[in-house]
């Protein structure tokens, strides 16, 4: 039996790294006809019904600006195939850099909002923010998903998960509990 003497003290400046809260995604603004993409490791799902997802994205993003002037934004959700494409796009700033053209993502028109979606990602969500109060304290904006796109060629997509240290984890496989799921039938 594990008693506390047997555990190390981990540095809380690393708890991130024990608890990354979901997959790697890619953010879609545009602002005054731009589009922008960038990478997001900071995101989690609120609420089912409606769908609210919390995402971080602060002042040091050039997406923050176009996000709080626009309050809509696209959640693209890459496979593992584009590990790479994702880290190098978080390496660099919209204010420099097409990242659509410098990393050939090809943006496809959203139905609900202005920014893209992106064609190489196995799913898209559009997005509209509807909560800004952790805004100023956490950085965290709540957006609601308003359309949900999904590649149906791609039937069992790896998603892949930052572990805060430049380092990933990649999905595996998945385990079948739905006759389980007793309390929350709806959900399947």
């Amino acid at each position: 039996m594990t008693t506390a003497s047997d555990l190390q003290e981990h540095p809380l400046n690393q708890v991130h790294r024990l608890i990354e809260p979901g997959p790697v995604i890619l953010v879609t603004t545009r602002h005054e006809g731009i589009p922008n993409v960038m990478t997001n490791g900071f995101n989690m799902m609120v609420r089912h019904e409606p769908p609210l997802i919390g995402c971080t994205i602060g002042p040091w993003d050039h997406s923050y600006a176009a996000l709080r002037a626009t309050d809509e934004c696209v959640i693209s959700i890459p496979g593992s195939e584009l590990a790479e494409i994702v880290v190098d796009v978080g390496n660099c700033s919209g204010q420099e850099v097409d990242k659509f053209q410098t990393f050939d993502l090809t943006p496809v028109d959203a139905e609900s909002v202005q920014a893209p979606l992106i064609a190489e990602c196995f799913a898209n969500i559009e997005c509209r923010v509807v909560d800004t109060a952790l805004v100023d304290s956490y950085d965290l904006f709540v957006l609601e998903a308003v359309k949900a796109w999904v590649d149906p060629s791609r039937t069992d997509p790896q998603m892949f998960h930052h572990r805060g240290d430049g380092t990933f984890t990649l999905d595996g496989e998945t385990v079948d509990l739905q006759d389980r799921m007793t309390k929350w039938q709806y959900l399947l």
